[in-house]
Order: structure tokens, then C-alpha cells, then sequence
């Protein structure tokens, strides 16, 4: 119904921005990666989604279309209603959900509030196909390394060595990848913990 809306950002807090079209504030529920990227800003324009239901009909907005099409792809996956699939776009941007789709990497999908194992691994089964299709060129890139590097015995040690040290499977996978594939596991290990660290 609605594509998007701009107009003036006349009031925005947790989880919420107003924008005034035509004399009518619209109340969009919006992610935090959206309020960040409007903040300052006069005039905005929120790629929409309305979802009805029985009772109510709300108002989704993001400012990218690529947001607006991973929050449409999450609430696909069974038992990932919008509240669910904001508090994840919250918590990772496009790029980075991704990243974590590719490396399976469960623990940070679900460090989003109220997403458990389950359903983080049931995103993960869900979307693992699409997940190129929707990626910018730099997470495309991140997750061609990725997918690359996997099937490398040395690689998936170093990759369960770092996530041991608390590094996320997304990020170790994608540090790793940048590094000489016959290196021995403790040298990939050593290259990775620098290449993590300045990040």
C-alpha cells in the first residue's frame, strides 16, 4: 500500500520515528540502524512496510530499501514475527546479518533480545540461499571469503580456536579468509587474533 514516505522527522525515540506528510504524522516502528542513519536529519524518506493484522495495522520503516527487504525476508521465516525481525536489524545491519547467515553463525544472531537458538538457526536454515541476492557488494565480497574457505581443514580449526576466544563465527570466519589457507593453525590463529584486533 505504502512504498515509502518523506517528510519532516518530527519526533523519533526507542523503536520509533514520526514523519509528517501532508499535515499526517505517521508512526513508523523502525530498527536502531534507521534511527542512527536519520538522526539530524529535517527531511527523511522510510521505505515502508504495513503489516495488517486482526486487530491492528502498523507501520515499518527503514532507510534503505536493502533494510526494508531483510526485515520482508525475516518475518518469512516461521515463528519471526516484525517485533522479532526489528529487534535482529537492530542489532545487526543488512551486511552484517549476512555475515552471519553465511558463517552460520548462531550465537550473534541471537544476541538480538527475545531470539533464542532455535529460531536464529531456523533464520539461518531459511535464508542461507537468499542471502547473496540481498548483500551490498562489500558483504557479497565478505561472504564469497567465507564460503571459499570453509571446506580448508586448517581454516575451520582456526575459525573454532578464535570463536573459543570469544570472537563471533562471522568474524573469525571472515579475518581467516584473508589469510594463506597452508599456513599451519596456530600461524592462521596468530594472523587472525591481528587481523581481529584492529578492528
Amino acid at each position: 500500500m505504502f512504498y515509502s514516505l518523506t517528510g519532516e522527522l518530527i519526533k523519533k525515540g526507542t523503536g520509533f520515528a514520526v514523519i509528517e506528510c501532508g499535515g499526517v504524522g505517521f508512526f513508523c516502528n523502525t530498527s536502531n540502524t534507521t534511527l542512527y542513519d536519520i538522526s539530524g536529519e529535517k527531511k527523511v524518506t522510510l521505505f515502508t512496510h504495513l503489516n495488517v493484522r486482526e486487530d491492528a495495522m502498523d507501520l515499518f520503516g527503514f532507510s534503505t530499501e536493502t533494510e526494508l527487504q531483510w526485515f520482508r525476508m525475516l518475518i518469512s521465516v516461521n515463528g519471526v514475527g516484525p517485533k522479532a525481525a526489528l529487534a535482529i536489524l537492530s542489532e545487526l545491519t543488512p551486511d552484517r546479518l549476512a555475515l552471519a547467515i553465511s558463517a552460520n553463525d548462531v550465537k550473534m544472531i541471537k544476541a538480538a533480545p527475545g531470539i533464542g537458538p532455535k529460531i536464529a538457526q531456523r533464520i539461518i536454515l531459511d535464508l542461507k540461499d537468499k542471502v547473496s541476492a540481498y548483500a551490498t557488494d562489500n558483504g557479497i565480497e565478505d561472504i564469497a571469503k567465507i564460503s571459499a574457505a570453509k571446506d580448508m581443514p586448517n581454516v575451520s580449526e582456526a575459525v573454532a580456536a578464535l570463536t573459543m576466544l570469544g570472537y563471533s563465527q562471522a568474524d573469525a570466519s571472515v579475518a581467516v579468509s584473508q589469510i594463506d589457507p597452508s599456513l599451519s593453525v596456530e600461524d592462521i590463529i596468530r594472523q587472525g587474533l591481528k587481523i581481529l584486533s584492529k578492528q
